[in-house]
């Protein structure tokens, strides 16, 4: 019975960075560990992959036979790799056998928060006998802004809800979330999601943020209705 990650996520989170961090973590303590490369984007990577995606499609080669764009190109990679789990299937058993593994899924919001498959290839794994936990990374800068906090926790929240697995939010680069400016509050605030009215409060502060007082408060109350997001950071 495998266990492992599904590391997701927008992009420039840090999902392969984590990835390779992670795996030199677990290494590091005598784990056997695999990390199965799910972005047919991704070309570079500081990690050798068990399992590469790109051996089956790429995003280069959607976007020039079939004139797509970046976007409409990834969610083509992830509709025909829905179609393929078979391959799937097959390369996890010859390189991934009792051994952690680390699922590095690609960039795009809409892989995760309503676009289905990415969530039947999980749910595959599943029936395949993986235990997996999805690792939800998030930029810590985004807390610097209010709005765009509340944006992140929107994300967060339509995430977990979409995927249904046990899931972690990670708020990454928290070494640099200094260079953004002071914290309207104390981290715990963000890390925890304490009353969001106060977030309201602090908007309300702001001429143009206060014409969206109601729409802020609605969302609010949605996130605070749901009480399921929180960080790690």
């Amino acid at each position: 019975m495998p266990f492992g990650q599904f590391v997701i996520g927008p992009p420039g989170a840090g999902k392969t960075t984590y990835c390779a961090a992670m795996k030199q973590f677990l290494e590091g303590i005598g784990r056997k560990v695999a990390i199965v490369n799910l972005d047919p984007a991704n070309d570079v990577m500081p990690y050798e992959p068990s399992v590469d995606l790109s051996t089956l499609v790429t995003l280069s080669d959607v976007m020039d036979n079939l004139k797509l764009g970046p976007n409409g190109g990834l969610l083509y990679c992830m509709e025909y790799l829905e179609k393929n789990t078979d391959w799937l299937q097959r390369q996890l058993k010859e390189h991934t056998k009792d051994k952690y593994v680390l699922f590095d899924c690609p960039g795009q919001v809409e892989l995760y928060t309503h676009h289905s498959s990415l969530k039947k290839v999980a749910g595959f794994l599943q029936k395949w006998n993986f235990r997996l936990t999805a690792v939800h990374l998030v930029d810590s800068h985004y807390c610097s802004d209010p709005s765009k906090f509340i944006s992140v926790l929107l994300t967060s929240l339509s995430t977990m809800l979409q995927m249904e697995m046990p899931h972690v939010n990670i708020l990454s680069k928290m070494d640099l979330l200094e260079q953004f400016g002071k914290l309207a509050f104390n981290l715990d605030y963000y890390t925890e999601v304490l009353d969001l009215n106060y977030l309201v409060e602090y908007l309300n502060k702001d001429p143009f943020t206060k014409k969206f007082c109601k729409l802020n408060q609605t969302l609010v109350d949605v996130i605070q209705d749901y009480s399921l997001v929180s960080f790690q950071p």
